[in-house]
């Protein structure tokens, strides 16, 4: 039998991924005084936190609870499907994990080289995958082809966050502070990192920059893609409303980012990702 097993980057809590047939190992969040768990933790009282100028720290799950999930399915083949590698220590904190497992043989740690929403897509599809009888190499065959199949951008709003992170150097943060400007940041195709890929001056000038490069590689109703937002609902929504005029067929989730990726790219900042269905 196979098992598959994520991390939060896919947006389930523990009991949405059990009730969903997987398991979701979350990942780590320090803010203040506070200690807590992706996808566990108040969101107002996180987001007060950041107003009160506290900072968010984010960090992988901790390799004990990866072993004790290995070691629930001694018998299973075993598919953890991790967030990209550069973008976070669980990939290899799980592969690190493997080594010291028991049952190290049956388990593949597959470095899915994206995020959230295409993140998702991988992981439920696997999953379906699996109830549908197909057997871990086939599984494994899929996600390999479907993790080439998808792309991400990043609209931040506060570049205080991704300063810190190493994403813009101070110079090009101030800047784009005081001038006001919609820097559109692209992961790159190995997922290692995050680079900027144009600049506009407005947010409905950055979408439209994403909209005209999607087109441009044919993007419609063979894809789903997925608007993910840092407590934005409303330019979610307007998002939603100016790629579904433009594309014809296409699908369209929205979703919020958790507290690990706000304390990675800001409050208020906006993902666009597409992936082959």
């Amino acid at each position: 039998m196979v098992q598959i097993i994520t991390d939060s980057s896919v947006m389930y809590t523990e009991d949405e991924a059990k009730a969903a047939g997987f398991e979701a190992i979350p990942l780590c969040i320090h803010i203040g005084e506070l200690e807590g768990r992706d996808l566990q933790i108040d969101m107002e009282d996180f987001y007060r936190r950041i107003e009160e100028g506290q900072v968010p720290r984010s960090s992988q799950p901790p390799i004990g609870e990866v072993l004790d999930a290995y070691a629930r399915y001694p018998q299973d083949e075993i598919i953890h499907i991790s967030i990209a590698d550069g973008l976070s220590g669980t990939h290899h904190g799980a592969c690190s994990a493997r080594e010291m497992a028991d049952n190290k043989e049956r388990i593949t740690v597959f470095n899915s080289r994206t995020l959230c929403g295409p993140h998702r897509y991988l992981v439920e599809r696997a999953q379906r995958m699996k109830e549908e009888g197909k057997s871990a190499s086939e599984i494994l065959t899929w996600l390999k082809e479907a993790a080439e199949k998808t792309e991400s951008f990043l609209i931040p709003q506060d570049f205080s966050f991704l300063k810190r992170g190493g994403r813009l150097t101070p110079v090009a943060a101030a800047l784009g502070s005081v001038l006001k400007l919609k820097p559109v940041m692209k992961l790159t195709k190995d997922g290692t990192r995050i680079d900027k890929f144009f600049v506009k001056r407005t947010m409905s000038a950055a979408v439209n920059g994403v909209m005209e490069y999607m087109k441009q590689k044919g993007i419609g109703e063979g894809h789903i893609l997925y608007i993910v937002h840092a407590a934005a609902i409303k330019e979610a929504e307007s998002i939603r409303t100016m790629f579904e005029t433009a594309f014809t067929g296409l699908e369209i989730h929205i979703l919020e980012l958790s507290p690990v990726f706000v304390a990675q790219s800001g409050p208020k900042c906006i993902a666009i990702q597409y992936i082959e269905r």
